[in-house]
């Protein structure tokens, strides 16, 4: 039976890009799934946005309300660019058994992780995240034998735009490549730019350059004791990576997560940890010491900025 899906929020490009993928898998076999209803949040767009999409991208339903949505769809895709609003989206559809994919950054500060992880402790179908943790140029690496090319002790990452809503990439990406296991988070320079250490429980580290500049290409170098490996990431396949990833659990192909509830949050802390420590002269941040009374990063700021960059006011 095709699995019905509905987006929530059309707030970036992600949704217009995401659904001709989605499509293509489905003709492919990979998936049987349908987009099948559409809504937005109206924090990014003009009034009527969602109808203008539906139509566009040959969706059937436009829905006012999310509660209009419930009974259209099997799983949504919630885009919202305001991520202090992705639980409150999500909710409805978790608590009706529906499967729910969000959009990078999954959350941005502690009390709303604690919220995912614990739908993910009760079983919910449920995931989300930056599209570099499933790139293929990293995967491939992976792949080859560690005789060959050594065991990975050392990686640095550069991404352009901001701190959080796209810094998150380098944070995904080093995730992928290193493995779970982040320990703590440190701010120790600025040149232009944030500069982030990293450090994972086994004693490996990675340095992130993130912050406001241009866009940078994603790309991460890799050191190992036999080589050094520099990886530049194709963002024409990085939507296609991740949905090959995602769409077989969301749909019930499937029933093994594409990442493991014990790291996939682990971007995401290792951020609000370096946010901490950048406001805090550079110490180190622990990712088992972050409060809930931490503010983490604002959503609704960056929604408001990113509404200002789009619309001109």
């Amino acid at each position: 039976m095709t699995f019905r899906i509905g987006l929530v929020g059309l707030c970036t490009s992600h949704p217009e890009c995401w659904v001709p993928v989605i499509r293509d898998l489905t003709a492919e076999g990979l998936v049987d799934v349908e987009v099948t209803a559409a809504w937005d949040s109206g924090e990014t767009r003009p009034e009527g946005f969602a109808r203008e999409f539906a139509r566009e991208f040959n969706i059937p339903n436009a829905v006012d309300t999310l509660d209009a949505m419930l009974p259209l769809v099997d799983g949504v895709i919630v885009h919202t660019t305001n991520w202090d609003r992705h639980l409150e989206q999500a909710r409805p559809f978790v608590e009706a058994g529906k499967s729910v994919f969000i959009d990078k950054p999954i959350a941005g500060n502690l009390r709303d992780a604690g919220i995912f992880l614990d739908w993910l402790k009760q079983g919910k179908r449920i995931t989300g995240g930056s599209s570099l943790r499933f790139t293929r140029e990293v995967a491939e690496l992976l792949a080859l034998p560690v005789e060959q090319r050594g065991e990975i002790h050392t990686a640095y990452a550069a991404i352009g735009v901001d701190d959080f809503n796209y810094g998150i990439h380098a944070y995904s990406l080093l995730s992928q490549l290193m493995g779970p296991g982040i320990l703590y988070a440190q701010y120790f320079d600025a040149s232009a730019q944030k500069q982030i250490l990293l450090k994972w429980k086994d004693g490996r580290s990675a340095i992130l350059t993130i912050g406001a500049s241009a866009w940078l290409p994603f790309n991460v170098t890799a050191v190992t004791a036999k080589n050094v490996y520099q990886v530049g990431v194709d963002n024409t396949r990085i939507y296609r990576s991740l949905l090959e990833a995602v769409l077989p659990y969301l749909s019930g192909k499937t029933d093994t997560p594409p990442l493991p509830m014990s790291n996939i949050l682990e971007p995401e802390l290792a951020a609000m940890a370096a946010r901490i420590s950048w406001l805090n002269n550079g110490q180190k941040v622990f990712l088992t010491d972050l409060r809930h009374d931490e503010p983490g990063y604002d959503g609704v700021e960056f929604a408001l900025g990113y509404r200002r960059s789009r619309m001109k006011g």
